[in-house]
């Protein structure tokens, strides 16, 4: 799975702080205080990557480490920054749709199995397929 970090700015408002992130323009989040709007800002990105990648929009290239204090932004009147920190993000596979054949018997057996243990049939044979690739 690939992880990305991206560069989040927090800002002090009236009614506590705000997080935008500089390269995912969109993506912003709240929270009372500074510790509430930082755990707020892992969601926020989490969820919005996610959305990007089912909808197949283009991520975004994160802002390098080294050129974060480049980034300029325009925060409105009397919203001081606060800080700047990166936020870790694993980017989601995309899923397909894929057309399978086998015995009706089998497949029956399959959701049986799948719906006792509170999955789906997708992903019932998705983690059938990574444990056997995997050598288990």
């Amino acid at each position: 799975m690939e992880i990305r970090h991206y560069a989040a700015v927090m800002y002090r408002g009236g009614d506590g702080y705000g997080v935008v992130f500089p390269d995912i323009p969109g993506c912003t989040t709240h929270g009372d205080s500074i510790h509430d709007a930082a755990m707020h800002a892992d969601d926020a990105l989490t969820g919005h990557i996610a959305l990007m990648v089912r909808d197949g929009d283009p991520l975004p290239d994160p802002t390098p480490l080294d050129r974060l204090a480049e980034v300029m932004l325009d925060p409105e009147p009397g919203e001081p920054e606060v800080t700047r920190f990166l936020v870790r993000v694993e980017i989601p596979a995309r899923w397909i749709r894929i057309n399978l054949s086998m015995a009706e018997n089998l497949v029956t057996q399959i959701d049986q199995a799948a719906k006792r243990i509170g999955m789906t049939r997708s992903g019932f044979l998705a983690e059938g397929a990574r444990r056997m690739m995997a050598g288990q």
